[in-house]
């Protein structure tokens, strides 16, 4: 074959005749002749090799050319053929290549055969992929064997066969065919050829699947060999850059292919390649290209996270993106940079240029965390988790990203809160300060270690450099005078130098019994003390004396210079000796290493303070953190409650302060209904509580409890019965860890082990709870906590013997559910004999906590007593009786006794604590009999009639078989009985409740006059806890009839009302709360009187009654009226829990349909009314609180109308801005809009006053902003004519408008009142205008005034009962029907 084979960017192409001796197709063969001609190449392969494909390309072309229209059979056989010549030259061409010795025909022969097969396979191969993508669309989709079938008539194993081809390209590719090609340069036509083949393959929607894999990493081989070897690395860049634009899927295999290039085969240079390219990409485009951002980001995040080192020298291409307007690819950007800072970037060797690019990305990360986008934020702060997990945050930025995290945990975004709360507790977790993150544990360390460091400072203090003139420069200021002084020596010329020497001879007289050195020191001193002329003459004497001394020796040769010379030696020897003679005698090496070791120790110490404030500062910022997430809590959000429960538990585990708290806050969340919320928290309190740790099953039960204690310690009443729900659960499964802690609690309950008294506590509630899941557990050792908590001891802990009480009472059958006899104990059981006596010794006593004991008390003996009414009969007369006793051994005392007990002594006082003592335990017996007859005896009819009525049925079974025409009308008939068997029962309880609690012959009946006396003579009774005592006991008294609650009701609220003391008023609420419940007829007309304890002056009183009121409104006992506007005003309340309680009411208020709509506008009336005086800042807030809920557009248009109409009514400038205010509140539409044009004539006449025309203009404001263009002119033509009457006055306009039709049809078009008088009708009928005269102010009906209770002065001898007047009370206005039966609520 002498002519040259071109790779065709077509397939057409080989057919038209090109240039000299390029290859053209002769003979395109019909299908028919297929077959056959398959066959004969196949032969030629046999007997030729591969290079039959010069000779039977023809054949191979017309099967590409007749693809579509060929059968299966035929594209198969033509792809195994070439498959085997590709394979074929394969196994050929390395032994051509390496001999060297190849002709030109011989290498264009080779050539033409490689490029042809080459061709020929990846056209077909393409082919057959498009085939099979084609069929995998049209084919339905069907089940099991059917499926298979179906894909069986297409093309058969053609994923295997993919790979083979695949295999076969890789083999010839790698070999070093370049070589054929002149110059080695191979055509870009058979280089695209093979990659186009390969990018066909990768557009696969299922390339990406695990099932892919092989096939995957075979294309990525093919091109990584394409790229490396024949210059492919630009066209590879340009097609990844195509292919992550139009197939989001790719982005991951595309990170593959990009990484496995760079790092297998050493092309490096690609990742910045393409990072360039996606960095170069302006914000227009990428608007334009939609779901390539996706897969762009998609990219950059994968390709970070398997070459971040590659990316690093072209990670500045990609930071211009961090200020674009999309955020998928902000996010990208911002996790190449932290893999980059977990994988590259991180460390302690890092370089300086290293160091720096770490900081750089670092500030950048940090600046993102404030990120426009909430997305960005959350992705950001999962980065920095990611970050702190691998520990690659330097410690020195700590403190400031964990205040960036804190501040998050307000974010409006919850994705951004569950990311913040995420990376806290990364920080917790793998903080490295220290294991217990206490602020308080490190305030101590702290201040003693820089105490110590001052200490340190102050004694290694340096005195300050004093300037040293060294005898050198000392000598240079003397010079010029010794020198006129050793002239004048030298040449005297006058007597008086005559007279002078001789006196120097004088003063020197006793220089002969020097020495030299002692001559020399001696002129030295001279020359300091600025006496130069003894200095010289000494000198020049002593050479006389010493003339072989070596201080001297120079003066031979007397003259100027030498005896200067000898002068200065003099003056400055001394300083160059005295160093050296230092240094040779004082030993160097101690004082030095001491000083060495002060400042090293000095060092220590300053790292040791640093680190402990950098601790404190790190401990502070996560107990802040936790006060923002324990209310997080709460949260609707499912995700953002596990990560809080999370986080709490990280902060318990590492001891930080107030972490407690939030464990013990997550614990109520055991009740919630997410399965998912309950299940965190009870893996939580397992993994922090029942899972602990040790070296045998004694101490694991040991930390066990010990830990389950001080949960217990000082906790409420919810927190341990939430508490239970989980103990419960490992108490219910046998163990040995199970019997242990058994054993630990009853021997710390007993007092074997020394333990508090609060721990003491915990155990025998622990012990309770035990028993909730095995009875046996107390009931074994019923005797055991008699005579521990109970017996003669009980009065020095009261509150162990409650709390034993508690533990007893789980094994009775009102905690258990039993279908059987209920389980009682005899009346004489030592068990009550103890109760009995402990209450009975208490009366007579003022222990605080005796009163808790007693209810408790009562309340067992009406759960477990067989006849517990008798033994509580019993127990009032003994408790009376003993009150008589002491008051008779005290003297009899009167009622001035009682009345002033306060003022007379320690006797008449506990008189009153022992009378308050006896009336609170008949409130109690009164309140438990009610119970037990309503609860007990009630659900023990029950049960007997149930077990008669089954017997019955037995016995009567044979005979019903006959009847089985009738079977319907006799389970009709038996239902019928059944009912009336039920309301036979309830009516007979009630019955006893009327007629015999309180007949003559009742204990309980003695005591009622005694209460209503107490609690109608305060003043006679003013003894606080008498005082409380009383109304509470008279609360529980009212409960057992109607009668005697409509015959107290007056002085129950009368109290409620005037008493002085807070306790007494919220006891009273609650009280009546149960009272509503029981009997809401009766108190329905004494509604506003509780609502009116909402403004009350206390805030326990305040938050007592929101948390009653909340509870009958929302339970649809109390029906909802216009007085919920008491609620609204506590939205502001100083205290932070009543607020958020008022909240709470109006958030579960608003899921009832309407309930806030059909009540707004009576709040905004009562509110704004004048003679309330509510400022307009607090008015405001409520009303943006409320008008929250108004969320329906029929909602919003209707108080639209009624607010406009209100105007009419409203008489002062303040209603009327209160109005306004109120309106703009709302989310106006259109249709509100319209109302509010309709409306004109209401607030026209007011929009003169600033306070109505400002929050009307800024409506106007919001619906232009979001208006179409023509509802936009109507809102700008209706916002000019409010300016107009706002400016000019309506009077004026009006006037205007009449003068100027024009402006008569620009009103029309705005459809206000002025031009459309007509209103719509309803039902057929129209409703006439309204006129002025038609709304008008109602005149308001003269309050009536506040019943006034006068108390009686301690000297009057008599006192009328303080209470309402007849005429005071309240009629009954609306009925609230009754249920057949109404349970006791508790």
């Amino acid at each position: 074959m002498s002519c040259d084979f071109i790779v065709p960017v077509c397939l057409d192409d080989l057919v038209k005749s090109g240039a000299v001796n390029q290859y053209v197709v002769q003979d395109v063969l019909s299908v028919k002749q297929l077959p056959s001609h398959l066959n004969n190449f196949k032969a030629a392969l046999r007997s030729q090799g591969p290079l039959c494909i010069l000779e039977h390309f023809d054949t191979a072309y017309s099967v590409l050319k007749h693809c579509r229209t060929v059968d299966v059979a035929v594209k198969e056989d033509a792809l195994e053929l070439l498959i085997q010549v590709v394979q074929s030259l394969s196994v050929s061409l390395p032994t051509i290549l390496l001999s060297g010795s190849l002709s030109a025909t011989d290498r264009k022969q080779q050539l033409n055969a490689v490029k042809m097969s080459v061709f020929l396979l990846c056209k077909l191969t393409e082919n057959l992929e498009s085939d099979s993508y084609r069929e995998t669309i049209v084919t339905a989709p069907s089940k099991g064997r059917k499926k298979d079938k179906a894909a069986g008539k297409g093309l058969l194993q053609w994923e295997s066969e993919r790979e083979t081809v695949l295999q076969c390209l890789t083999q010839l590719l790698q070999l070093d065919i370049r070589t054929l090609w002149s110059l080695s340069l191979v055509e870009e036509e058979f280089v695209s050829c093979v990659t186009c083949c390969c990018y066909k393959l990768l557009e696969n929607p299922t390339i990406s699947h695990v099932k892919s894999k092989s096939t995957r990493d075979a294309i990525i081989h093919v091109l990584g060999i394409m790229v490396k070897k024949y210059n492919h690395m630009l066209g590879a860049c340009v097609k990844v850059i195509q292919l992550l634009q139009h197939f989001e899927q790719l982005a991951s295999v595309c990170a593959q292919a990009v990484a496995a290039w760079s790092s297998e085969y050493g092309v490096k240079s690609i990742v910045g390649e393409i990072m360039r390219e996606i960095g170069q990409k302006s914000s227009e485009e990428l608007a334009r290209e939609g779901s390539g951002v996706k897969a762009f980001s998609s990219f950059l995040s994968e390709l970070s996270t398997l070459v971040p080192e590659a990316m690093i020298p072209n990670i500045s291409v990609l930071l211009t993106h961090l200020e674009g307007e999309s955020p998928s690819l902000r996010v990208a950007v911002c996790e190449v940079l932290g893999e980059v800072l977990v994988r590259v970037l991180t460390g302690d060797k890092l370089d300086d240029s290293a160091r720096g690019d770490r900081d750089r990305f670092l500030d950048t990360l940090q600046e993102h965390i404030h990120d426009a986008h909430s997305h960005v934020r959350a992705r950001v702060l999962q980065v920095y988790a990611r970050i702190v997990n691998s520990k690659a945050l330097p410690l020195c930025r700590y403190t400031e990203v964990m205040e960036l995290t804190v501040g998050r945990l307000g974010d409006k975004s919850v994705h951004v809160c569950k990311s913040a709360i995420q990376l806290l507790a990364a920080f917790i977790a793998h903080n490295p300060y220290s294991c217990k993150l206490s602020s308080l544990d490190l305030k101590k360390p702290l201040e003693k270690e820089t105490a110590k460091l001052k200490e340190m400072r102050e004694t290694l203090r340096e005195p300050e450099p004093v300037t040293v003139i060294t005898a050198a420069d000392l000598w240079d200021a003397m010079k010029p005078e010794v020198e006129m002084t050793v002239k004048a020596q030298l040449e005297p010329s006058s007597e008086e130098e005559r007279e002078d020497d001789d006196d120097d001879k004088e003063e020197a007289g006793g220089e002969e019994e020097r020495s030299d050195r002692e001559t020399a020191v001696q002129i030295a001193q001279f020359l300091r003390d600025n006496k130069y002329r003894q200095a010289v003459g000494l000198c020049m004497r002593a050479y006389s004396r010493f003339p072989d001394s070596p201080f001297f020796s120079a003066l031979a040769d007397l003259n100027a210079e030498t005896l200067i010379n000898t002068l200065a030696s003099l003056f400055k020897g001394p300083e160059h000796e005295t160093p050296e003679a230092g240094a040779s005698d004082a030993p160097p090496t101690p004082e030095k290493e001491v000083n060495e070791g002060k400042e090293s120790e000095l060092k220590k110490q300053e790292m040791l303070v640093q680190y402990l404030k950098d601790t404190e500062s790190f401990a502070l910022q996560v107990e802040r953190a936790i006060a923002v997430i324990n209310n997080m809590l709460y949260w609707k959000t499912t995700t953002v409650v596990q990560e809080a429960v999370q986080f709490c538990v990280a902060a318990f585990e590492f001891s930080v302060a107030d972490s407690v708290c939030g464990v013990r806050k997550m614990l109520p969340l055991v009740w919630s209904t997410d399965v998912a919320v309950k299940d965190a928290v009870i893996q939580a309190y397992r993994r922090m509580y029942l899972n602990p740790h040790g070296d045998n099953t004694r101490a694991k039960a040991q930390t066990l409890v010990d830990s389950l204690s001080e949960l217990m310690v000082d906790a409420s009443l919810g927190t341990i019965q939430c508490l239970e729900e989980i103990v419960q659960e490992f108490f219910s499964t046998e163990s040995a860890l199970q019997t242990s802690v058994i054993q630990v609690l009853w021997e710390r309950f007993s007092g074997k082990r020394e333990v508090s008294a609060l721990h003491r506590r915990a155990a025998v509630l622990l012990l309770g709870m035990a028993a909730r899941a095995e009875r046996e557990v107390v009931l074994s050792n019923l005797d055991t906590l008699c005579s521990v908590a109970l017996g003669e001891k009980v009065a020095e802990d009261y509150l162990l013997a409650r709390d034993t009480l508690v533990t007893i009472a789980n094994i009775t059958d009102h905690v258990r559910q039993s279908k059987g006899a209920p389980f009682r104990l005899p009346v004489d059981h030592h068990l009550f004999s103890c109760l009995s006596q402990a209450i009975a010794d208490g009366v007579v006593q003022s222990d605080p906590h005796w009163q808790a004991f007693m209810e408790q008390a009562v309340r067992l003996i009406y759960f477990l007593a067989e006849s517990p009414d008798q033994l509580c009969s019993r127990l009032l007369q003994r408790s009376a009786r003993l009150l008589l006793e002491q008051v008779t051994e005290g003297g009899e005392p009167n009622q001035s006794q009682v009345q002033e007990a306060g003022s007379q002594g320690n006797e008449e006082q506990v008189n009153c604590v022992s009378l308050a003592q006896v009336l609170s335990l008949c409130g109690a017996v009164a309140f438990w009999q009610v119970s037990h007859l309503e609860r007990s005896v009630s659900s023990e009819l029950r049960r007997r009639r149930g077990e008669k009525e089954e017997k019955e049925e037995k016995e009567k079974a044979p005979a019903n078989k006959t009847k089985e025409a009738n079977d319907s009308c006799v389970e009709e008939e038996l239902g019928l009985v059944g009912a009336s068997a039920e309301d036979t029962e309830a009516e007979f309880i009630r019955k006893i409740c009327e007629t015999e609690l309180l007949a003559d012959g009742n204990m309980l009946s003695a005591f009622l006059p005694l209460l209503v006396k107490v609690c109608s003579s305060p003043g006679r009774y003013s003894h606080p806890q008498l005082t409380t005592a009383a109304c509470l006991a008279l609360s529980q008294y009212m409960m057992i009839s109607p009668a005697v609650c409509n015959d107290n009701i007056r002085l129950l609220f009368t109290v409620l009302e005037k008493s002085s003391l807070p306790v007494v008023r919220a006891n009273t609420i609650v009280a009546l709360g149960d009272l509503t419940v029981r009997f809401p007829n009766i108190l329905e007309p004494w509604t506003p009187n509780l609502y009116a304890r909402l403004g009350d002056e206390n805030a326990s009183v305040r938050l007592t009654a929101i948390t009653v009121l909340t509870q009958l409104v929302l339970k649809d006992v109390m029906k909802v009226k216009g007085q919920v506007s008491e609620v609204a005003v506590l939205l502001l309340d100083p205290e932070p829990h009543i607020a958020s309680l008022a909240l709470n009411f109006f958030n579960e208020l608003s899921a009832k349909d309407n309930a806030i709509y059909n009540l707004l506008p009576d709040i905004i009336s009562r509110l704004s009314d004048p003679e309330r005086g509510m400022n307009e800042e607090n008015f405001n807030t409520i009303m943006k609180q409320l008008f929250s809920y108004i969320t329906k557009e029929r909602q919003t248009e209707s108080l639209v109308e009624k607010l406009c109409q209100r105007f009419r009514t409203a008489k002062t400038e303040r209603q009327w801005a209160d109005l306004a205010v109120s309106l703009s509140l709302l989310s106006v539409c259109e249709r509100g809009f319209k109302k509010l044009q309709e409306c004109w004539d209401c607030y026209s006449d007011k929009l003169t006053e600033s306070g109505v025309y400002q929050p009307l203009l800024s409506i106007m404001a919001k619906l232009r902003r979001r208006a179409k263009p023509q509802f936009k002119s109507q809102v700008e033509d209706f916002e000019k004519r409010l300016t107009a009457v706002h400016t000019k006055g309506l009077e004026n306009v009006e006037g205007e408008e009449r003068e100027q039709p024009t402006e008569d049809t620009q009103s029309q078009n705005m459809q206000t009142p002025q031009t459309h008088k007509k209103r719509k009708t309803t039902r057929g009928r129209g409703k006439p205008k309204l006129d002025d005269t038609d709304l008008v102010t109602p005149k308001t009906t003269r309050s009536r005034p506040k019943p006034v209770i006068t108390f009686t002065s301690d000297e009057d001898e008599q006192e009328d009962d303080a209470v309402m007047a007849e005429s005071e009370t309240p009629k009954v206005t609306t009925p609230i029907a009754r249920t057949r039966r109404t349970r006791l609520r508790h």
